[in-house]
């Protein structure tokens, strides 16, 4: 089993990344949170992978961090979700924002997520409550909004995270201080 791959970001796509390791391309399905935090092609790359085995293929699913491939892993156990949908889900949302819907049960945050559907949502909730790997940076529910209202806004969840965390850094504690601090730094990062 693959457990993780470092070597050169030899082609980034929607569809996943090829790595190549000492000569050999390796073929890996990433969640766009992931892709999206990729270096440039031609850059030195570290990804976690989990390899999943069928009768007809052997796919690699790689990770920026060891959680997001813990979360991962955790989801292919419920039933109905296999490998595509647990990356979608990943996709969707960001690992630490995803334990704390299903720690929540907000099955409507989970809902929003393309392919996931309410009855399923339901069913990861059940399943999974008290079952996931807890982070050490999990995301609190005021940050959460906090990244959720810029993502509205039009700036990118990595972009808006990062502001909420540096806001967050300074003490603010309350959605409207961080929201205010956050579009204050943005604005002055133009």
């Amino acid at each position: 089993m693959i457990g993780s791959l470092k070597g050169i970001l030899a082609r980034k796509a929607p569809d996943g990344v090829l790595v190549d390791v000492a000569g050999v391309g390796y073929e890996v399905s990433v969640p766009v949170s992931t892709l999206s935090d990729l270096p440039e092609e031609g850059s030195s790359v570290h990804l976690h992978i989990y390899t999943h085995v069928r009768d007809d293929a052997i796919l690699l699913f790689g990770f920026a961090t060891h959680g997001e491939k813990r979360v991962f892993i955790t989801l292919l156990g419920v039933k109905g979700v296999g490998p595509k949908l647990a990356l979608n889900i990943l996709s969707g949302i960001k690992a630490d924002e995803f334990t704390s819907a299903v720690e929540a049960e907000d099955t409507a945050l989970l809902s929003t997520v393309p392919g996931l559907g309410k009855k399923t949502a339901s069913r990861i909730v059940l399943e999974l409550k008290g079952k996931l790997p807890r982070s050490e940076a999990l995301v609190d529910t005021v940050s959460m909004d906090s990244v959720s209202a810029l993502v509205n806004l039009g700036y990118k969840r990595t972009i808006a995270a990062e502001a909420v965390e540096m806001a967050r850094k300074k003490g603010m504690d309350s959605v409207e201080d961080i929201l205010r601090e956050s579009l204050k730094s943005l604005t002055e990062a133009r």
